[in-house]
């Protein structure tokens, strides 16, 4: 007998209508929803105003399942911004004496115990956390203690470090969480399993925790740290920037102020690349007789 994954998806069998006295209602009985075969865990009620409209016995839903605030197992078509298992960026609603509350996207906020917090959390802000199941009370919870969570790649499986790997040797991006300002650039989260960091000068865009953006792995240091860029490394990230910059100029009456002796900042605020990728896609352009060079700028030819 199967066991539902609580704090995540799950495809479950509808059992039957779930029914209730009410003499106000016609045949004495309102529907206020379905129960779903729950395996281990019993039936699971899925709340009416989420039932899909035509489901009948018999038929699978794919549902979110949670915790209700009597604690039992409840059924759901919402989407949640995260789920069991996963890092996230999220709003605190309220607090009370034995922590925060935070949205998660659900009817019911997803707890973060005071013992689990950093530093204490305010209502209105909002904080990276990781989700989890507490094996004690058997609830849904919160962690701010991120480090805990994360894995180091010299300890990881065989099959998820040779991925990463590929991922560094192909030039595939990766899934990135900023997670917060370091005194070398942001600390982030890849593939919601490890830390990673893109150092200060690799920035050429505006960057703020809790942004979720692609990245390119630089380096796989033997110690597990992990460096990334957010443009992805070699020829054809200069054969990319290139054509960006020729469709710049045709979109810009065909010349530009900057040319391979200008300022990396200013070549960082308009291009958003290093000045080593500008200047790498200038003499890629003007090798291919696409652009001239005219006094410190460029222009078409």
């Amino acid at each position: 007998m199967t066991k539902i994954k609580l704090g995540d998806y799950n495809t479950l069998k509808m059992v039957k209508v779930a029914e209730r006295p009410n003499p106000h209602s016609f045949g004495g009985k309102e529907i206020f929803g379905i129960y779903l075969d729950g395996g281990q865990d019993g039936e699971i009620l899925m709340p009416q105003k989420y039932v899909p409209e035509g489901l009948k016995e018999g038929d699978d839903v794919r549902c979110f399942v949670y915790l209700d605030q009597e604690e039992r197992p409840i059924a759901t078509l919402e989407v949640p911004l995260a789920k069991v298992g996963d890092f996230a960026y999220l709003k605190v609603n309220w607090v009370n004496e034995y922590g925060a509350f935070l949205d998660w996207g659900l009817m019911k906020d997803v707890f973060c115990p005071f013992r689990e917090q950093r530093k204490r959390m305010e209502i209105g802000d909002s904080y990276i956390v990781y989700l989890y199941v507490d094996e004690e009370s058997y609830r849904i919870v919160s962690s701010a203690k991120i480090d805990k969570f994360l894995i180091d790649i010299n300890e990881d499986s065989e099959e998820h470090r040779r991925e990463l790997f590929r991922k560094q040797r192909k030039n595939i991006p990766v899934e990135l969480l900023v997670w917060q300002k370091s005194d070398l650039g942001f600390k982030v989260i890849i593939e919601n399993r490890y830390a990673g960091l893109i150092y200060q000068d690799q920035i050429f865009q505006y960057v703020h925790t809790g942004d979720r953006l692609q990245g390119y792995v630089q380096k796989i240091r033997p110690d597990g740290k992990i460096d990334i860029s957010l443009q992805p490394t070699g020829h054809q990230h200069t054969l990319d920037f290139a054509e960006t910059l020729l469709q710049w100029l045709h979109d810009n009456g065909g010349s530009c102020a900057l040319g391979d002796k200008s300022d990396a900042e200013a070549i960082k605020r308009q291009f958003h690349v290093s000045k080593k990728t500008y200047k790498k896609a200038l003499g890629d352009l003007y090798k291919r007789h696409l652009i001239t060079f005219t006094g410190e700028g460029i222009s078409l030819v």
